[in-house]
C-alpha cells in the first residue's frame, strides 16, 4: 500500500488553476461587458453641464478638461458621436438633442480589466468651442489615458 505524499507544488498548480477558471467564468466577456473583469464604479452623480459649463477636473492624475474653439462645433460634436459610436469599449449613455446634438456623455471600458471612464463632450453656450472631459471612475492615476483620449478626439476633427 502506498502512502500519500504531500506535494505542495502540485497543490499549487490545482488552486492555480481553479482561481483562473473561476475569473474566466465570472469575468468572461458577454454582450454588455467587453472586457476580462469588470471594475466599472458608480457613474458620477454632477455628471452634465452646471451654468453651461462642464466641471472642472477635481485632479489631472485621473481626469483631463479640454476647450476645443472651432469654426463649426456643432458638426464636429456630430463626427464625434458618430466615431464613438463605432468604437469598441464605448457606449453612448446620453445624448441632448435640442434640437440638433449639443451634449453627450460616453463610457469608455478599458480591455483587460474593465475600469471605465467617463467621457462628456458639450457645446459652449456662445457655440464657438466644444467641451471635453474625460474621468476615470475608479483609481487615483489613468497613467495619461483620459488626456490621450481626448487629444485622440481633437486630433480626428483636423485643424481648428
Amino acid at each position: 500500500m502506498k502512502t500519500a505524499t504531500f506535494r505542495p507544488l502540485r497543490l499549487l498548480a490545482l488552486l492555480g488553476a481553479q482561481l483562473l477558471t473561476c475569473l474566466l467564468l465570472l469575468g468572461h466577456p458577454g454582450a454588455a461587458q467587453a472586457s476580462l473583469l469588470h471594475f466599472s464604479g458608480a457613474p458620477p452623480a454632477d455628471l452634465g453641464l452646471q451654468d453651461g459649463r462642464l466641471r472642472a477636473c477635481a485632479s489631472p492624475a485621473h481626469c483631463a478638461r479640454q476647450d476645443w474653439p472651432l469654426a463649426n462645433p456643432e458638426a464636429a460634436l456630430q463626427q464625434l458621436a458618430l466615431e464613438l459610436e463605432a468604437t469598441p469599449g464605448v457606449r453612448i449613455e446620453t445624448r441632448v438633442d435640442s434640437p440638433q446634438l449639443s451634449y453627450l456623455h460616453a463610457t469608455a471600458e478599458s480591455r483587460l480589466f474593465g475600469f471605465v471612464d467617463d467621457l462628456e463632450l458639450a457645446l459652449d453656450g456662445s457655440s464657438s468651442s466644444l467641451q471635453a472631459r474625460s474621468e476615470s471612475r475608479l483609481g487615483d492615476s489613468d497613467l495619461g489615458v483620459n488626456a490621450r483620449r481626448l487629444d485622440a478626439l481633437r486630433q480626428s476633427l483636423g485643424p481648428a
